[in-house]
């Protein structure tokens, strides 16, 4: 696609298919005819103006590379929290057995010393699910803007 615009009007922007060329600048004049015909172009062009005046518009390549990291980003910030939620998902239960456990400490009732060992065994499993959803918490903040990111680049698919 060439697009094009006027120095007087940059914000005017002339798309027509192909790559630069006489043929795509007079593509773009028709374009400019129209939108004089219709008043739609802020400008007053003098007499005179001719296709080899349009000035193209070029895509910044760095732009487009930019683009490009951050959707590559985003996606890794998905795919971080979509491992981390796993994870959550897998310790959860053995991790709050645990932490139910951990209230008999704080009673005055009689504990064994197997119920004991069972629960400072599971201070192991406690302390990754802790650690884990923490680390998932984080990741869901810093996920939503990787979904907006993402959300962007697909909505320009879109149109």
């Amino acid at each position: 696609m060439a697009k094009y615009t006027l120095p007087q009007s940059p914000e005017i922007i002339l798309t027509v298919s192909g790559k630069d060329s006489a043929k795509a600048r007079e593509k773009a004049m028709d374009q400019l005819m129209e939108l004089m015909d219709e008043g739609k172009l802020p400008t007053d062009l003098a007499e005179g103006f001719s296709s080899q005046q349009l000035i193209e518009v070029k895509e910044s390549i760095t732009d487009t590379a930019s683009d490009e990291d951050a959707v590559t980003q985003a996606v890794q910030v998905l795919s971080n929290l979509a491992t981390l939620k796993l994870k959550v998902q897998e310790s959860r239960d053995e991790a709050m057995a645990v932490r139910t456990a951990i209230d008999v400490l704080f009673t005055d009732k009689s504990v064994s010393e197997a119920e004991i060992t069972r629960i400072k065994e599971g201070f192991k499993a406690l302390k990754n699910f802790a650690q884990v959803n923490l680390r998932y918490q984080e990741a869901r903040t810093k996920a939503e803007e990787a979904r907006i990111i993402l959300d962007r680049a697909l909505k320009s698919a879109e149109s």
